[in-house]
């Protein structure tokens, strides 16, 4: 099954102070295992939190960007996003730029979209949210990110 991270994941990777730092990390790690792709919109996004909120340099920011990816292929909203982003708003009450990662992730062939920003256990069309971090959740995440086989 393919999955995808929204930037929060990602920045918590790269956020050593926070209580979920270790989790995301071990997250990412599984995923490069596992049927993962990135969307460019949320490279962007984590882009932005590291270099805006977070404090780090921005050639610093770039090269954790570059790792991902590195580890990730990388997809992109296309025009037809856009519109299905712009229904999704209007039908389904998602933001904007939530529905746009959404239809993305969607058109990327993603079963499942890690996030702790939407609604955990909705389901849209093929994609369903899922908080990784939910302790509910748990059996979910280890069908889509196997463990490592040592």
């Amino acid at each position: 099954m393919r999955v995808t991270f929204d930037s929060n994941v990602l920045i918590y990777t790269l956020s050593r102070g926070d209580d979920r730092h270790f989790a995301a990390a071990s997250l990412l790690a599984r995923a490069t295992r596992a049927d993962c792709v990135q969307t460019l919109q949320s490279l962007a996004e984590c882009f932005r939190v590291l270099t805006n909120r977070l404090g780090f340099d921005p050639r610093q920011a770039r090269q954790e960007i570059d790792g991902f990816r590195t580890a990730f292929p990388v997809v992109a909203a296309d025009e037809s996003d856009l519109d299905r982003a712009m229904r999704a708003v209007e039908h389904h009450r998602l933001s904007f730029w939530d529905a746009m990662l959404w239809a993305t992730a969607e058109r990327a062939g993603c079963s499942l979209l890690f996030s702790e920003d939407f609604q955990d256990g909705r389901r849209l069309e093929g994609v369903l949210f899922v908080d990784p971090f939910a302790a509910e959740n748990q059996r979910l995440v280890d069908l889509a990110l196997p463990a490592s086989r040592t």
